[in-house]
C-alpha cells in the first residue's frame, strides 16, 4: 500500500525543499529578472516574470494561467491562475507581485549585484529577496509540497501576481472590478512585509493606509542676494518650516486633528500589548518620546497615524549660495489606520494652513495612489485558524498584528472583493527592503516555507468548516 499522507510528511518535504538547493534556484532565476516597475524602460521584463517564469510554475503545479493587461497604460500586466478542484471546496486567493523598486547598482555593499542571490551566512541578499519574490515564491513551493503528499490540495486555489505594486498599485483596482467574479474566493492569504520580528512568525489583519502630499512656496523668481534683501524678502524654506510646524510638532505629535485617528479599540489595543517592535541586531534605535504621548512604541506604529517629511529642498543644499531663495518644496506622507477618512486630508490642510495665514503655501497631492486603511476583525474565525496552524507547525507563538505599519493595497481584497484577509510576512524589520543591501533571511525562508506547507494542508483539512463557522 502507499504510503499514509500526512502534514508532518508535507513538513518534511518542505525542509528538503529548502535543503536541496530546489528553493534556492526557483528565487534566483527570478531575481536574475530585472523588474524594476519604476523604470520607464522595462515593460518587455515586466511581462517576461508572468509569461517564462510564473506561468511555467504554475502549469507544473496543475494551474490554469492568463496574462490580463493592465488597464492603467504603461504599467505592468497582472496573471491570474487557477486550480479548481471541486465547487464544493474553499477557495483562497493568492496574492503576491512580481515587480521591484530600482535596484541601485553600484551601491551594494562588497560590490554585489542586486541581480544575484548572493548568500553570506543567513543573508540571502538580491533585489526582491524579500520584496516580494522571495516571499510569493515560498508559498507557490508550500503549494507544491501538500500537492506532492497529498495528491491534491483540497481546496481551490486562485494566485494574482501583479507587476506595478512598487508603483502604487495601479490598475489593481479596475482589474478587481472588471473580474470580481474570476477573483471570488472565501479568504485572501497572502505574503509581504515584515515580521514582527525574525524569530516570531506574525499574521496581519490589514495595513495601515497612506497618502503623499506637498507642500510649495513659490514667492518670486529667481534668487536675491541675502546681504541686500535680507530680512526684506519673506523666505520660502521659513514659511514652509513654520507650515510643516503647524501640522506637526518637534517631537513628531500630529497637530491638525483631521489627521489623527479616534482612539485605538480595546481589541486591537490588546492585540497590541502582546508586541514588541525593535530590539533586533540590525534595528535602529526606537525613540521613546517621539509621537503621540501615552502610547505604547507597539500602538504608534500599528494603532496610531504618523505623518512624515520625507524630503525638504529650499535652494541649493550640496552648494548653498549667499541668496533668499525663490522658492521651497517637501513631499510629506501620512500613515494612517482604520477611522481615518483620507479624502478630506488635502483640503482639511488647505483650510488650516489658511486659518493661521500661510496663504503662500501650496497643497496638492501626490503621484502615488492613495492606499486605504484596513483591518479584519480579529475575532474572525480564520484568524484563530491561522494562528493555530502557525503554533502548530513552529511550536511558538505567533504575533498577531491588526494592521502592518506599513501600507498594501489590501483594500481592492477586503473592501471590494469583501473578502477576510490573512497577511503572513516572510520578511523581518531589518532587510533592507527598498534600500541597497535587500535581503531575506536563510533561516525565516526555511520557517516559512514550513508555516506555509502547514497552513494549506490545514486549508484541505478544515477550511470548509471555518468558511461554515464565518456564515454562522
Amino acid at each position: 500500500m502507499p504510503p499514509v499522507a500526512t502534514r508532518e510528511g508535507a513538513i518534511a518535504r518542505a525542509a528538503d525543499h529548502f535543503a536541496s538547493g530546489a528553493f534556492r534556484a526557483d528565487l534566483g532565476r527570478r531575481v536574475a529578472m530585472k523588474t524594476e516597475s519604476q523604470a520607464p524602460d522595462r515593460a518587455v521584463e515586466l511581462r517576461a516574470y508572468l509569461t517564462e517564469e510564473m506561468m511555467p510554475s504554475l502549469d507544473a503545479l496543475g494551474f490554469s494561467a492568463t496574462v490580463m493587461p493592465n488597464a492603467v497604460i504603461g504599467h505592468g500586466p497582472f496573471l491570474l491562475a487557477e486550480r479548481h478542484e471541486g465547487d464544493h471546496l474553499p477557495t483562497v486567493l493568492i496574492y503576491g507581485h512580481g515587480d521591484v523598486v530600482l535596484g541601485h547598482e553600484g551601491r551594494w555593499r562588497d560590490g554585489r549585484s542586486p541581480w544575484e542571490v548572493t548568500v553570506d551566512g543567513d543573508r540571502w541578499y538580491g533585489r526582491g529577496t524579500a520584496d516580494n519574490k522571495g516571499q510569493h515564491s515560498i508559498n507557490i513551493a508550500a503549494l507544491a509540497q501538500v500537492v506532492a503528499e497529498r495528491g491534491t490540495l483540497g481546496f481551490n486555489a486562485k494566485i494574482l501576481i501583479e507587476m506595478g505594486e512598487e508603483t502604487g498599485s495601479p490598475g489593481l483596482r479596475a482589474l478587481a472590478e472588471t473580474h470580481r467574479a474570476a477573483l471570488a474566493a472565501d479568504v485572501l492569504i497572502a505574503s509581504d512585509g515584515p515580521r514582527v520580528g525574525a524569530e516570531r512568525p506574525t499574521v496581519f489583519l490589514g495595513s495601515r493606509g497612506t497618502l503623499d502630499f506637498e507642500l510649495t512656496v513659490n514667492l518670486r523668481e529667481g534668487a536675491h542676494h541675502s546681504g541686500n534683501w535680507g530680512g526684506l524678502l519673506a523666505n520660502p524654506g521659513i514659511v514652509l518650516a513654520n507650515a510643516i510646524a503647524v501640522l506637526v510638532d518637534g517631537r513628531g505629535r500630529i497637530r491638525l486633528h483631521a489627521l489623527r485617528p479616534p482612539a485605538i479599540p480595546p481589541a486591537v489595543r490588546a492585540a497590541l500589548a502582546d508586541l514588541s517592535v525593535g530590539g533586533g541586531v540590525n534595528d535602529p534605535v526606537i525613540d521613546r518620546d517621539w509621537g503621540e504621548p501615552g502610547l505604547t512604541p507597539e500602538e504608534r506604529v500599528f494603532g496610531w497615524n504618523s505623518l512624515e517629511v520625507l524630503a525638504f529642498e529650499c535652494g541649493t543644499p550640496s552648494a548653498p549660495v549667499n541668496a533668499v531663495p525663490a522658492s521651497a518644496k517637501a513631499a510629506l506622507q501620512l500613515r494612517f489606520v482604520v477611522g481615518t477618512d483620507p479624502s478630506r486630508v488635502i483640503d482639511a490642510i488647505r483650510d488650516h494652513l489658511e486659518a493661521v495665514g500661510l496663504r503662500d503655501v501650496t497643497v496638492t497631492p501626490g503621484r502615488m495612489e492613495v492606499f486605504a486603511a484596513t483591518r479584519l476583525d480579529p475575532t474572525d474565525p480564520w484568524v484563530d485558524w491561522a494562528l493555530a496552524s502557525l503554533a502548530r507547525t513552529t511550536g511558538k507563538k505567533p504575533a498577531l498584528l491588526p494592521n502592518l505599519g506599513g501600507s498594501i493595497p489590501n483594500d481592492v481584497f477586503s473592501e471590494l472583493l469583501g473578502l477576510p484577509t490573512l497577511w503572513v510576512p516572510h520578511s523581518y524589520p531589518a532587510c533592507s527592503q527598498h534600500a541597497p543591501d535587500e535581503h531575506l533571511l536563510g533561516s525565516v525562508a526555511e520557517e516559512a516555507l514550513r508555516i506555509m506547507t502547514g497552513l494549506f494542508w490545514d486549508l484541505g483539512e478544515t477550511g470548509a468548516a471555518i468558511k461554515e463557522a464565518r456564515r454562522a
